[in-house]
């Protein structure tokens, strides 16, 4: 059970060390989107605070895989100077 172990973190440090700018990327606006979405359903949509939290924890969580997977195929399409 250890080697298995050991060998899920260092699988996680080889995937970090290798996107560590799209990770850390992807995290930044995961936060900011958590706050936009509380404050426009609150504002707009006139829904209590839970229900914003839980939108906006469940739907930014989607997005953020997604962008994630769109910054990797945008980088490696792009040519590096």
């Amino acid at each position: 059970m250890v080697e298995f172990t050991q060998g899920i973190f260092t699988a996680a440090k080889n995937v970090y060390k290798s996107n560590k700018g799209s990770i850390l990327r992807t995290i930044v606006y995961t936060i900011g989107h958590f706050a936009i979405a509380i404050i426009v359903l609150m504002s707009i949509a006139d829904v209590s605070f839970s229900v914003a939290l839980t939108d906006a924890i469940v739907e930014p969580l989607a997005n953020a895989v997604w962008y994630f997977l769109l910054d990797k195929f945008w980088a490696s399409k792009v040519s590096k100077s």
